[in-house]
Order: structure tokens, then C-alpha cells, then sequence
């Protein structure tokens, strides 16, 4: 017969509640900037990349095992931003968005192995800038027209 740990159950499911929290912001602006990932897509890779890394640390021991598991979440998360990135009529769309899950990788890493300071930061950061650094970029009309606010239906 097998054991249920509940301290346990309740330490990793404050971990996934605070890699799903800090995905949230990203997630939002996605849905309401780009045609693609959003509220549903930031906070699963988020949680994945933290579940990943907490059954990785119990099931294996020592620092090359962590960092197996470590490589193998990045590598998944450029597999799903390359996903996000699209090129149409010469124009290369969704870039922020692939970036942008990446990062989203690495706040599940962060709060999985309790730096939430690195968490914390790279949501806020990553927020910050696809919030306010738009205006700052050269665009070109398909740009311009894709990340405006979609309009509801």
C-alpha cells in the first residue's frame, strides 16, 4: 500500500499556485496583444516547467541530475515558442510571444527550486516589457496590425 504525504501535496501545490500566479500577467497581455498563446498557454508551461523540476529533485538526487532536468525544460520551451513564431509576406511575427514562454519555462525553474526572487522578477520584467517597449520597436504594417488589441466578437 502506498503513503499520502500531506505536507507534501500541500508544499508543491503552494510551488504550482505560485508559478501559476506569476504566469497570469504574461499570459494576459498575450491574449490581448497577439492572436496566440495567452491565458490558458503561459500558466500551463509555468506549472509543467515547476512540476517537471519538483518531481525531478525527488526522483533523482545530486546537482547533474537537477541540471538534466533543467536542460530538458529548456530545450521543451524553445520546441514550443519556435511554435509561436510565424513568418508571413516577409515579416517574422510572434517572436515576443516564443520569448516570452521562455521565460515562462524559467519562473517555473525559479519557484520549483524556491528562488521566487528570480521568479518574481522575471514575470515583472517580462510584463514590463511587453507592456511598454512596443512603441520603442520599428514595425512594419503586418506588425502594427497584429499586435493591436483584438476587438471582441
Amino acid at each position: 500500500m502506498f503513503e499520502i504525504n500531506w505536507s507534501q501535496i500541500f508544499f508543491n501545490l503552494v510551488q504550482l499556485g505560485v508559478a501559476f500566479i506569476l504566469a497570469i500577467p504574461i499570459g494576459y497581455n498575450r491574449e490581448h496583444r497577439a492572436r496566440g498563446a495567452g491565458l490558458r498557454t503561459f500558466p500551463l508551461v509555468s506549472i509543467a516547467s515547476c512540476a517537471y523540476m519538483l518531481v525531478g529533485m525527488a526522483v533523482f538526487e545530486g546537482d547533474d541530475a537537477t541540471a538534466r532536468v533543467t536542460y530538458g525544460i529548456i530545450t521543451g520551451m524553445g520546441f514550443i515558442g519556435g511554435g509561436a513564431i510565424l513568418k508571413t509576406k516577409g515579416t517574422v511575427l510572434g517572436t515576443a510571444t516564443a520569448a516570452s514562454i521562455w521565460n515562462t519555462g524559467a519562473i517555473g525553474i525559479s519557484v520549483a527550486q524556491q528562488l521566487y526572487e528570480i521568479a518574481i522578477l522575471l514575470s515583472l520584467i517580462n510584463v514590463l516589457i511587453l507592456q511598454f517597449a512596443q512603441p520603442l520597436k520599428r514595425q512594419d504594417k503586418a506588425e502594427l496590425e497584429d499586435d493591436q488589441p483584438k476587438e471582441e466578437t
